[in-house]
């Protein structure tokens, strides 16, 4: 009989990803609440559909869409992602110690996201409602379409960044190549300073609230003008 503190090892290198991916589902019922996997060797649709509440340590680099759908589950990996990590996140945590390839935590609509490295382009693509911090840099076409959520990045912003963006609070601490349709600086008011402050201090990251811009949406794309009737 297991235990809450028993850790389940799985060994990727032996045990079929379809069969993992069906224990960590079948977990929600009975079975460990700790697991291990190792030797993951870049595979793709890692820990993905987790609906309890789980630890997940994932030990080495994983490919496309690893914790997708996630939900309850705390998961790190302790490498680099691939594509889309933490796609369609409902809620959880998942954490990478490296870096996270294009459309991370893309369409996310809850939970927690953090990428110790930098995060290629468009992550946070379309997110409705998850909170995303990249202590490095992010890539072009980051938080394109964004509808609500946070996204903070404590370097660099690439080249159009909250394009075409809804409501989504952006913060970051370095130089932005440049902003996409509709996206502005904006005030940081006391309200957007406790949320940055509150998710500096969750993921760990080493830096001061001050340091930061915000970007927003100017609400101009969303919003009808008749005098522009003839574009649309």
């Amino acid at each position: 009989m297991t235990t809450a503190t028993d850790i389940e090892v799985v060994d990727l290198a032996v045990t079929p990803l379809r069969e993992l991916n069906q224990r960590l589902h079948d977990a929600k019922n009975d079975g460990p609440k700790s697991w291990k996997i190792v030797n993951p060797n870049g595979a793709h649709a890692l820990a993905v559909g987790i609906d309890a509440e789980l630890d997940v340590l994932i030990e080495g680099h994983t490919g496309y869409y690893t914790a997708g759908m996630n939900k309850h589950a705390n998961v790190t990996i302790d490498g680099n992602a691939g594509v889309g990590v933490g796609e369609n996140i409902m809620s959880g945590t998942i954490r990478i110690t490296g870096n996270a390839s294009q459309a991370c935590a893309a369409t996310g609509r809850g939970g927690l996201v953090v990428v110790d490295g930098d995060a290629a382009a468009r992550c946070g693509i379309s997110m409705k409602g998850v909170e995303i911090v990249v202590k490095g840099d992010i890539g072009h076409m980051s938080a394109f379409m964004a509808q609500s959520g946070t996204l903070v990045v404590c370097g660099d912003a690439g080249d159009a960044l909250g394009d075409s963006i809804y409501e989504t609070h952006i913060y970051v601490r370095g130089s932005v190549k440049g902003l996409g349709a509709d996206c502005i600086e904006k005030e940081l008011k006391d309200f957007h300073r406790e949320e940055l402050g509150r998710l500096l201090e969750v993921s760990g990251a080493d830096a001061k609230v001050d340091e930061f811009k915000r970007y927003g949406s100017a609400r101009q794309l969303y919003t009808f003008n008749i005098d522009n009737a003839g574009a649309y």
